[in-house]
């Protein structure tokens, strides 16, 4: 049953799509579908242009986790910019599916897994590995960040991981661990991200 979820989308699952545009690195340039479906917010291209100005050191050989992917758009910018692994998770099955549709048209497979699952759910689980840098952008007013983050602390990062979190501007963000250092914030329209840099 789960091939079938990651396999490629056909033609009666699929909904419309939109692009979805890479912004450097290997496949600079590159338009990838993304489904339209309510709730999925592709991260503006600024945005996404100053996290990767805050990250690109630390992304070659990176192991990195995409927990709410949607659009894809984070973690398919991170694999182009030299990340050696990405594992990407997401609760809709037309995501998951246009996910791994995207990953086979790049030729990228073998450096990703795609998981259809809730966020919580996956890592409430043993972590293969632990990991170098996760991105987190969950629905906004879910109140995701407050069941995410203390599982994140059960091995699944690496001493010195970068954890990004997107939410809305108006929420608070809730209590995080002590070794949990705040590296850069900025705010864009409605929209505040932060990256964190995780001691052990």
């Amino acid at each position: 049953m789960k091939k079938k979820v990651l396999s490629n989308v056909s033609n009666k699952s699929k909904a419309k799509a939109s692009r979805l545009r890479i912004i450097a690195g290997e496949w600079r340039s590159r338009q990838l579908p993304i489904p339209e479906i309510e709730g999925l917010r592709p991260t503006p291209d600024r945005v996404r242009e100053t996290l990767f100005n805050w990250i690109n050191a630390y992304l070659p050989g990176a192991v990195c986790g995409d927990l709410f992917c949607g659009s894809g758009a984070l973690g398919l910018e991170a694999l182009s910019r030299g990340a050696k692994h990405m594992t990407f998770v997401d609760n809709s099955r037309v995501v998951s599916q246009q996910m791994a549709a995207n990953l086979t048209t790049l030729g990228a497979t073998d450096k990703a897994d795609v998981v259809a699952q809730n966020a919580a759910l996956f890592l409430d689980t043993a972590p293969p590995h632990a990991m170098d840098i996760v991105f987190l952008d969950p629905p906004f007013r879910k109140n995701w960040l407050a069941q995410i983050i203390p599982l994140l602390e059960k091995g699944w990062l690496a001493d010195r991981a970068l954890v990004y979190i997107e939410m809305e501007k108006e929420a608070d963000l809730p209590a995080l661990p002590s070794h949990w250092s705040l590296l850069k914030e900025k705010v864009a329209g409605q929209l505040v991200y932060r990256l964190f840099d995780v001691a052990k």
